[in-house]
């Protein structure tokens, strides 16, 4: 089978003449290396232009030469693109994983707690003397001394606790006494004021000496003097 090109290429022996298949490898003349780079570079940002322009696409080209100088185009932004370039690798490559991250994460996580609530029931179990075949002298040693300073904290706390409440009971006294002896003060005061009363009753024209006083109701004789029923 033969193609068009090919046929045309054979039935023109002057395109045989003209520009041949230059063949895809590193030129080894430093001159007409840096011409080829040249040319070829200036057609590579020629056609990144166009297509640009005629497809509106956004496009960023970057280009190194062997001197380590730059050549860029872009459109809009270099870095704006490498930025949404990076977005859109990691939606497309985290979009159809994020499930299976989600449950690896929940894992992970379980795990852990898991493992620190295994601890913990340890440590518990240590620290009321059981699981403790297994521990060597160090371990039992650091288990003594979180007995030690936990039955310290606890001794600290109820001595707190039994000052607190003497300290209460104290103040409770006192002022049970106070009221009690209120009340002795007020007692006395009560019969003071009861004898001051029956003394004041006593007295010489005290409440007796109304008895003697001259009613209207008693007669009196032509001598003014009481009868002697009234005396």
């Amino acid at each position: 089978m033969v193609f068009p090109t090919q046929a045309a290429h054979e039935e023109s022996p002057q395109r045989k003449m003209g520009r041949g298949k230059i063949e895809i490898k590193r030129i080894e003349n430093t001159t007409n290396r840096q011409v080829t780079f040249c040319k070829r570079r200036n057609g590579l940002l020629k056609k990144a232009y166009e297509l640009s322009v005629l497809c509106e696409a956004e496009v960023a080209l970057i280009v190194f030469s062997s001197r380590g100088r730059l050549y860029e185009y872009a459109n809009d932004s270099v870095k704006a693109t490498i930025e949404r370039y990076k977005k859109a690798c990691s939606d497309s490559s985290s979009s159809g994983s994020v499930s299976e991250a989600n449950v690896q994460y929940y894992q992970q996580e379980s795990a852990k707690l898991q493992r620190q609530i295994d601890n913990m029931q340890n440590n518990n179990r240590q620290l009321v003397g059981e699981a403790i075949a297994g521990l060597n002298m160090k371990d039992m040693k650091n288990t003594e001394q979180k007995l030690e300073k936990a039955i310290a904290k606890i001794r600290a706390k109820k001595n707190e606790l039994l000052f607190a409440e003497i300290e209460y009971m104290q103040k409770r006294l006192e002022e049970i006494d106070l009221h009690n002896n209120n009340q002795v003060l007020r007692a006395k005061i009560a019969e003071s004021e009861r004898s001051q009363q029956a003394d004041m009753n006593l007295m010489p024209g005290g409440a007796n000496y109304e008895f003697m006083q001259p009613s209207s109701s008693q007669p009196f004789d032509c001598r003014n003097y009481f009868q002697v029923n009234a005396l």
